[in-house]
């Protein structure tokens, strides 16, 4: 009690003087804050959460922490705080369950940032939260992934019929796979005669008839140049907020983004894309595992790397007899900075 006694005093004295305090009075009590958050039970970090969600003057650090804490505490910080920045809600998305990734999707007045971060990712529930959430910055090119994901993702349907952001053009794609109550609601909403709709459907369907496979929705619209600047631009904001991880890497794998995993790599490990492809297309895999020990990858974790990369690269890196014992060795440099040195000299020989 008395933990949290102090804190409902600290928490009253901030809300009196807010924007009174120094840069420095300002930074001891986020860090006096933080200590006793997490020190705190539950409960009180629960109460907490609801008192601070939406106050301006919360300490950035203390709402960070609460966002990524457990799901009923995080939920009101996620959908009211406004110290909450892009990044910060990218870092939610990129770290945390989904209940985090749902709340996230379910804030309203998301910018366009955050909504691409929320496409690229492509979780099925997320993604029809977020075809639920009218308020957010849905461009033309996000409402084209939308309803192309709606191909598969049937419970996105209905909302996105609704949705302000829904054109006439995009409206006869989703009207071509709904049932038909939402036909014919998609028709009234655009004034247009359901019998009339479908005829144009499917004369724009009959055009367009050309024998090559649909494109992959989760960049429908877009150039794959376009789609890897996207990325780029994640890792760079995460880079700069402090918040890319190695664990970020597993994780890219797995969800089969290997150039995702490039970028969030050479970004780590401060080397150029270049060198990083270099080194996943070769027969040196213990290349990838100088660059990996170099940024804090586990050896125990090195075999699931290799081999999510191999299947998402064409069985590249590929292996040779002493393999095995020049990955030990890789993983037996003592200084990240060495190991990163290695990968470079091993990398300038190949281009040699």
């Amino acid at each position: 009690m008395d933990r949290e006694r102090l804190l409902a005093a600290m928490i009253d004295l901030c809300e009196t003087g807010h924007g009174a305090a120094s840069a420095e009075a300002a930074a001891l009590i986020e860090t006096i804050f933080l200590d006793l958050v997490k020190r705190a039970e539950r409960d009180i970090r629960l109460r907490l959460a609801d008192r601070l969600a939406a106050a301006p003057w919360a300490p950035s650090g203390l709402i960070n922490a609460l966002a990524l804490d457990d799901i009923e505490i995080a939920r009101p910080v996620i959908a009211k705080s406004p110290v909450l920045k892009d990044l910060d809600l990218i870092r939610v998305l990129t770290m945390a369950t989904i209940e985090h990734q749902i709340e996230v999707a379910r804030r309203p007045d998301l910018s366009g940032d955050v909504v691409k971060a929320i496409l690229d990712q492509a979780d099925p529930v997320v993604l029809t939260t977020l075809a639920a959430n009218e308020s957010a910055a849905i461009s033309e090119l996000s409402m084209q992934r939308l309803v192309a994901a709606s191909r598969k993702i049937a419970a996105m349907r209905t909302p996105l019929s609704r949705h302000p952001a829904l054109n006439m053009e995009l409206a006869c794609v989703l009207f071509s796979w709904v049932g038909d109550t939402l036909k014919a609601e998609i028709a009234g909403r655009f004034s247009v005669d359901p019998v009339e709709m479908s005829k144009v459907v499917k004369e724009a369907v009959a055009q367009s008839l050309s024998g090559a496979p649909a494109p992959d929705w989760r960049s429908a619209g877009e150039d794959p140049l376009d789609q890897r600047e996207m990325e780029r631009r994640l890792i760079a904001k995460l880079e700069a907020a402090g918040q890319l991880r190695p664990g970020f890497l597993l994780r890219a794998l797995r969800e089969g983004k290997l150039h995702l995993f490039e970028v969030a790599l050479a970004s780590l490990a401060s080397v150029k894309i270049e060198s990083v492809t270099a080194a996943i297309n070769s027969s040196r895999p213990e290349l990838l595992a100088l660059a990996c020990a170099g940024v804090g990858i586990d050896r125990s974790v090195f075999p699931t790397v290799l081999s999510l990369v191999r299947a998402l690269n064409g069985a590249r890196p590929a292996a040779s007899p002493d393999s095995l014992a020049h990955i030990n060795a890789a993983f037996q440099i003592k200084g990240e900075g060495e190991a990163i040195a290695g990968f470079q000299s091993g990398v300038s020989e190949l281009a040699a």
